[in-house]
């Protein structure tokens, strides 16, 4: 990757790790309302989150605490943001050569 600058090489792995830790807590969050029965996060801030590049965090969130697992239109959605981000990267590091 000799064509890409090289504060970018370490920019993206941060903002994806940053991010993806970001999103496990709002899950953890709002799995603990769910549970308490307080206030929920709405999907569509889970959904925003993983748009932006914190899909990694809340698809070991869904994993490792057994929420939004089950909701096939969450799921859906969940996955066509993933989808979403990863074209928009390779979107943008294609045009960063």
């Amino acid at each position: 990757m000799d064509w890409l600058p090289p504060d970018l090489i370490w920019l993206i792995p941060t903002l994806y790790g940053g991010l993806s830790l970001r999103t496990f807590v709002v899950y953890a969050v709002d799995k603990a309302a769910a549970r308490s029965g307080r206030r929920r996060v709405r999907e569509r801030h889970l959904h925003g989150l993983a748009l932006v590049g914190g899909w990694p965090g809340g698809w070991l969130a869904q994993r490792m605490l057994r929420h939004k697992s089950s909701k096939t239109s969450f799921r859906r959605l969940f996955w066509l943001t993933v989808i979403l981000n990863c074209g928009g990267l390779a979107a943008i590091l294609v045009l960063a050569r």
